[in-house]
């Protein structure tokens, strides 16, 4: 038996989301449809909104909707370094541990030729042209300790030591393989602390 062309249309929405497969679409659907109805009209509701406000900062190239985002507008924050991490989760995480007081720069990804990301979809144009705006002194890679991630901040720092602008690496206080998302925030704060040049 066949399902009604609407309810293929979600299930193969729900498989957009990371981890969901087929079985997990289809008992997604089946309980927005029969159990939360309202959950789901508000899950509808706050997507198409998020689609229509959000953009990204012109500065640290996070979610923003505004031009510039509120970290990149604070007058807190010391605007000689500049982080550069792979995704917003990530840069949460930094925030979390409450040790660094730079900018960012968020990539929204990392080096994956195998998966057709190069230099152009993770903005290493934007990330160049911020390295070099007068203000940033140092440059601080924060990506993961994955394949991908070590590839990233080699290349970035490969890029930005031709510049002459001075580029460090967070330590390796994160397991190997690890991702910043799930590390717990005193590892990182230590990670920070402990950052050496590439």
């Amino acid at each position: 038996m066949k399902n009604p062309p609407a309810l293929e249309q979600l299930i193969d929405s729900l498989r957009y989301l990371p981890g969901v497969g087929p079985k997990s679409a289809l008992r997604m659907a089946y309980y927005l449809l029969q159990r939360d109805r309202r959950g789901a009209s508000k899950l509808s509701k706050s997507l198409e909104n998020a689609l229509q406000v959000l953009g990204h900062c012109t500065l640290c190239n996070n979610f923003a909707e505004t031009s510039i985002c509120a970290l990149c507008d604070s007058e807190k924050r010391e605007s000689s370094q500049l982080c550069v991490v792979e995704m917003p989760t990530d840069l949460m995480m930094m925030e979390q541990t409450q040790s660094y007081g730079g900018m960012y720069f968020v990539l929204m990804g990392r080096l994956s030729p195998l998966d057709g990301i190069g230099p152009k979809e993770i903005n290493l144009d934007k990330l160049i042209k911020r390295a070099q705006d007068g203000l940033v002194r140092e440059v601080i890679l924060a990506t993961n300790y994955t394949v991908e991630g070590e590839a990233t901040a080699h290349y970035i720092s490969e890029l930005l030591k031709t510049r002459g602008v001075l580029v460090s690496r967070i330590a390796r206080g994160l397991p190997m393989g690890g991702e910043i998302e799930y590390v717990d925030s005193g590892t990182l704060a230590q990670s920070i602390l402990e950052r050496r040049a590439v």
